[in-house]
């Protein structure tokens, strides 16, 4: 009888101690399910960052209202006389010949000093359309490289006439395609199945870069977006260096750095877009001079991705990679959703749920 009370009571206390057990990890999955998910994004300036957290707008936050869109308007406006602008300093600076009604236009432009939204009158969008016609416009453009002078300039100059309407209100394509350099940190807010997120962008440009250290506390999960398509463009800020060389070695400091060497990451190469229509013409051997694939838009992919893999060599972590167009919506909703999964599974690993 003694033996059977004891065996009895032992049980009793298994099962209580299974129970307790049972309640804390039910306890804890609440308590997980309701934690906000910090996602840090990172990236050297003009990756695409801001672009990811457009469409993450577009895709759970309602997408851009009027007042949204008006400020886009005065940007865009602002960035289609910069570009023109650009392109005329290029035009004199590499000596490239364009007619003589466009060297007209060009010398009005300097005296006329246009700058603002509010310049782009129905003469200015005349004279913009003249100059883009010009084959020495195009030249300068395709010579990007030497100069500095966003991706999006050819679509902004190929739509002068609708951006120059008055009534232009600009759709998803202007917007995603707008380039307004990120100052300081962005946040945004959202839910995904009941799940709080924050997404918290920081400029990538050099100056910028200092404020990062004060976005490390409690990441979930660090986004490293990388321009794959600037293998051949050099930096704003110093005209020595190449976009790629520098987009590595930030990538050797921040995967690798105490904050973060055990943080699983995400590298979104991007703008492979743009990769495509340029590595047909332009090898990525003037990045890399170990590289033989030749032009090949599949093999200088796989060379870049291993780039960086290399760089993220700690062990600790997991770093999970994905081939993206920013300006592709569906593109960045199927990102997000495998980023999500990413998420939730390393919480669950580290509950034990698996």
């Amino acid at each position: 009888m003694g033996n059977s009370k004891r065996k009895k009571k032992k049980q009793k206390e298994e099962e209580s101690k299974k129970s307790k057990e049972i309640e804390e990890k039910m306890k804890k999955e609440v308590e997980s399910e309701n934690k906000e998910i910090k996602l840090l994004v990172l990236g050297t300036g003009e990756s695409g960052k801001s672009t990811f957290l457009k469409q993450l707008m577009i895709l759970y936050k309602g997408g851009f209202g009027k007042q949204d869109k008006a400020l886009y308007t005065t940007t865009i406006r602002s960035n289609l006389i910069s570009h023109t602008k650009i392109l005329i300093d290029a035009i004199n600076e590499l000596g490239i010949e364009v007619k003589s009604k466009s060297k007209k236009i060009m010398r009005e432009f300097y005296e006329m000093e246009y700058y603002s939204a509010e310049d782009l009158t129905e003469n200015v969008q005349s004279q913009i359309t003249t100059l883009w016609q010009d084959p020495g416009f195009k030249e300068a453009y395709d010579r990007r490289s030497e100069f500095q002078l966003p991706d999006t300039a050819n679509f902004y100059l190929n739509n002068c006439e609708r951006i120059s309407d008055p009534n232009f209100e600009p759709n998803q394509e202007d917007i995603l395609l707008c380039r307004i350099p990120t100052t300081g940190v962005n946040v945004i807010q959202f839910t995904v199945d009941d799940r709080p997120w924050q997404v918290v962008d920081v400029g990538g440009q050099r100056s910028e870069r200092r404020k990062w250290i004060h976005q490390f506390d409690d990441v979930s999960i660090v986004l490293y977006v990388v321009a794959t398509s600037e293998y051949n463009q050099k930096l704003y800020e110093d005209q020595t260096v190449n976009r790629m060389h520098e987009s590595l070695i930030l990538f050797d400091q921040t995967a690798n750095g105490d904050f973060f060497k055990e943080k699983n990451c995400v590298v979104l190469f991007n703008k492979i877009d743009l990769l495509k229509q340029k590595i047909k013409a332009v090898d990525l051997k003037v990045c890399f001079p170990e590289y033989t694939g030749g032009k090949n838009y599949e093999q200088s992919c796989e060379f870049i991705k291993q780039k960086f893999l290399e760089v993220g060599r700690n062990t600790k972590r997991t770093i999970f990679t994905h081939f993206t167009c920013a300006t592709d919506t569906e593109n960045m909703r199927g990102v997000f959703d495998a980023v999500t999964t990413t998420v939730l599974e390393a919480e669950l690993k580290k509950e034990g749920y698996i």
